[in-house]
C-alpha cells in the first residue's frame, strides 16, 4: 500500500511516499480502507522527534481518519461497509488500523474530508470548553488563534452550546474571515493592545473563558482579557514556548488557569472518547460543528500539507485524500 512514511526526524524533508505492507489488525483492531485522514500539530512535532509519543524512524505517521471497514471483530460493533471516522496510529496510508474505543461512526452530514477533521480538534474542544473549562450557555469565549483546526473547532463547539459573544483572536485579516466563517462573533487582530479591544467587545468586563491553545506571549493578556471568576483553559503550545504566570495575577481577580490535556484523560478512561462523540452528534446533525477544510492535499503530495502545517500557511484543518468513492 501507499502510505508517507517518515525516515528522518529532520520535519517535512524526511518524509516520503513509499509502498509499504498493510497494518496486521491484531487481537482487536478494526481495518479500515483510508479516505481521508489530518494532519495536525502532533503529527508535525512527532516528525521531529518533539512529540510524547517517538516512534524511531521509518514509520507512517497521521492520528487522524476517515474511511469505510473492511474487516472487524464481531465484538466490536462495527461491520464491513460502515463508514467510519476515528484515530489510529499510522494512518496516513492506504489501509489502517484502529481500535474500537477509538473508531466512530461517520455522521451522514459529514464528508470523508470533515471527518477526518473531526475528531482530535472537536474532541478537544468538548474537553476542554465543557469538560475542563466548565463553560455554559450565556457565558463569553475569547478563543486565541481562532483559525486553525483547534481555534475553528473551539468556536462551533462554543457557539453550539450557545455562548455569546465569541471572540476569534488572529493574526490577518484572512484568517479572520476563516475564524468568522467558523462562526466567531467578533474578530480582533493581534496587534498592541489586543487586550482592550477585547475589553471594549465585552462593555470592559472581559470574557468568561480564554480557550488557549497558542501559548506564548498571549497567554498573559489571555489572563487579563478574563472577566472576575473567568477561566483560561490551556490546550497547547502552538507558539512553541510554554509561558509563565505570577500566581497573583489570579488571585487579583478570582480567575482560574485551567490544564485541559485530553490525550492523557482518555488515557486513563477508555470511555471517554466515545462519551464525547455522543456529545458532539447533535451539534453535527443541528449545523453548528462542520468543520472547515483549510487545504486538500493528495496523499502522493502529502509531504505539502506538513509543509503548510510547519509554515503556518494553514487556516482550518489540512487533509490528506487517499482513496475514492463510497
Amino acid at each position: 500500500m501507499r502510505a508517507l512514511q517518515v525516515n528522518e526526524l529532520s520535519g517535512p524533508d524526511g518524509i516520503t511516499v513509499v509502498d509499504v505492507p498493510e497494518p496486521e489488525p491484531g487481537g482487536n483492531g478494526v481495518v479500515v480502507d483510508v479516505r481521508a485522514a489530518g494532519v495536525s500539530f502532533p503529527d508535525l512535532l512527532q516528525s521531529r522527534g518533539l512529540y510524547q509519543v517517538r516512534p524511531e524512524p521509518p514509520f507512517v505517521p497521521g492520528l487522524e481518519l476517515a474511511g469505510v471497514v473492511r474487516s472487524a471483530p464481531q465484538s466490536s460493533g462495527f461491520a464491513p461497509g460502515d463508514r467510519v471516522c476515528g484515530m489510529g496510529s499510522g494512518v496516513l496510508a492506504e489501509v489502517a488500523v484502529a481500535r474500537p474505543g477509538q473508531l466512530f461512526p461517520l455522521p451522514p452530514a459529514l464528508s470523508w474530508a470533515e471527518g477526518a477533521a473531526l475528531v482530535m480538534n472537536y474532541q478537544t474542544a468538548v474537553f476542554c470548553l465543557l469538560h475542563r473549562g466548565g463553560l455554559s450557555a450565556g457565558e463569553s469565549v475569547l478563543v486565541l488563534g481562532a483559525s486553525g483546526g483547534v481555534g475553528t473547532s473551539g468556536i462551533q463547539v462554543a457557539k453550539a452550546i450557545g455562548a455569546v459573544p465569541v471572540i476569534g483572536l488572529v493574526s490577518t485579516e484572512d484568517k479572520g474571515d476563516v475564524a468568522a466563517e467558523a462562526g466567531a462573533d467578533e474578530i480582533v487582530l493581534v496587534t498592541d493592545g489586543w487586550k482592550d479591544r477585547v475589553l471594549e467587545l465585552t462593555d470592559g468586563r472581559g470574557v468568561d473563558l480564554v480557550y488557549d491553545p497558542v501559548g506564548g506571549d498571549r497567554f498573559l493578556d489571555g489572563i487579563r482579557s478574563l472577566a472576575r471568576f473567568g477561566r483560561l483553559v490551556v490546550v497547547g503550545f502552538a507558539a512553541g514556548s510554554i509561558p509563565e504566570v505570577k500566581v497573583n495575577r489570579l488571585l487579583l481577580r478570582n480567575v482560574s488557569v485551567v490544564g485541559a490535556a485530553w490525550g492523557e484523560a482518555m488515557a486513563d478512561d477508555a470511555g471517554l472518547a466515545t462519551r464525547i462523540h455522543d456529545e458532539l452528534v447533535p451539534m453535527i446533525e443541528s449545523g453548528a460543528v462542520k468543520p472547515p477544510i483549510g487545504a486538500l492535499v493528495d496523499l502522493d503530495d502529502g509531504v505539502e500539507a506538513f509543509r503548510l502545517l510547519d509554515e503556518r500557511r494553514a487556516a482550518g484543518k489540512v487533509v490528506v485524500t487517499v482513496g475514492s468513492g463510497d
